[in-house]
């Protein structure tokens, strides 16, 4: 049911995708030849990790859902998963080029890394689309959120948390890996809205995105700064959340400061409900994979993807990617009912368990 109500969603959302983009006119270049007409489309679907709940309960699922919808049940997606491992992820490019598959969905672990495999895919005529993170490489096509947007939605709803106070104490930086160029992007967004109206105590790019390793770093800034000292945390995302605010509860931090996040993880929504985290990017994964999906089986098919794009993009490997860049949602306990509950992300009992049934009353979520 859920993901039926996000599949629905999708559909308005994307509609007013072209309205959102500021980006110029997409490109097109030439395409290799894809499927022939009648045979059953095979697309290849690399995602990163397992860790973050997205992959496997949103993107995969909707990615398949509208594949099999634009090829008549036909098209078959061949799923990987590489658990963070670059080379991992590599090894895997090579198998679906074996494989033959006519295109490929990549969502790099590293994106310097993968490059070398998608100009292997790209010599056996096979297109790849980047999906939410930028690979390197001669990459046809690209979807992702406006990364360095999401930076600015963290750091602005921070700077709301602090208010006039924003310079009485110190904020901590628990950025992404440095092996994803998003968190080079959320990074970028972030400082520019910060810089100047906090002052930044201590910084981190978090190896591989780990919760414990954001749990180690936040501990670190507590001791090295002083636990009545930090005022805030910027968190890249929902699940160094976690391990930050299990730092902050360790060493007694009472009150717990504004803590950001990203991906609207159930978990993450939950700590929004009880007033442990102040925010996270909700990001609509529908019309990212609605994206993916048909650019993919446009260029499966030999199609170009001018009619799915909205703008263009440059990597540091290439120029003029057609692209198309969806919009994201600052969710405060503000907005979880006009949603992620709205858009049937989550219903109402499945953020509301027992533990988190009195703090959803309060704000009328049940």
């Amino acid at each position: 049911m859920r993901r039926a109500a996000v599949a629905v969603a999708a559909g308005a959302m994307a509609a007013s995708l072209a309205a959102c983009g500021t980006a110029k006119e997409a490109g097109e270049k030439p395409k290799a030849t894809g499927a022939a007409t009648g045979e059953a489309i095979k697309i290849g679907l690399l995602l990163p990790e397992n860790q973050t709940a997205r992959y496997e309960k949103f993107d995969k699922p909707l990615i398949e859902k509208k594949v099999a919808e634009l090829t008549g049940g036909k098209g078959q997606v061949v799923y990987a998963n590489a658990k963070q491992d670059a080379t991992t992820q590599n090894s895997q490019v090579d198998t679906m080029i074996t494989n033959k598959v006519n295109v490929l969905i990549v969502d790099a672990v590293d994106s310097k890394a993968i490059a070398g495999s998608v100009k292997k895919a790209k010599d056996a005529g096979i297109p790849v689309v980047a999906y939410d993170r930028l690979a390197e490489g001669p990459i046809d096509a690209y979807t992702s959120f406006d990364n360095e947007e999401v930076g600015k939605v963290q750091g602005k709803a921070l700077l709301e948390a602090l208010g006039d106070k924003a310079k009485d104490g110190q904020i901590v930086m628990m950025n992404g890996s440095v092996t994803d160029p998003n968190a080079k992007l959320f990074k970028s967004g972030a400082h520019s809205v910060l810089d100047g109206k906090v002052n930044i105590g201590k910084e981190y790019d978090t190896v591989e995105w780990k919760p414990e390793n954001a749990n180690t770093n936040m501990a670190a800034a507590l001791s090295a700064l002083g636990k009545d000292k930090v005022i805030g945390v910027y968190s890249a995302n929902d699940g160094m959340a976690g391990g930050i605010i299990t730092a902050l509860k360790a060493a007694g931090v009472s009150p717990l400061p504004p803590v950001t996040g990203q991906d609207a993880e159930l978990a993450g929504v939950q700590r929004i409900v009880a007033g442990e985290q102040f925010m996270s990017v909700y990001k609509p994964y529908a019309p990212e994979a609605e994206a993916a999906a048909k650019m993919a089986v446009a260029l499966a098919k030999g199609e170009k993807v001018a009619g799915v794009t909205t703008s263009t993009v440059d990597s540091p490997t290439t120029k003029g990617v057609p692209a198309v860049l969806i919009p994201v949602v600052s969710l405060t306990k503000n907005n979880i009912k006009d949603s992620v509950i709205k858009d049937g992300v989550y219903t109402a009992d499945e953020i509301c368990t027992d533990k988190y049934a009195a703090a959803c009353a309060a704000l009328g979520l049940k």
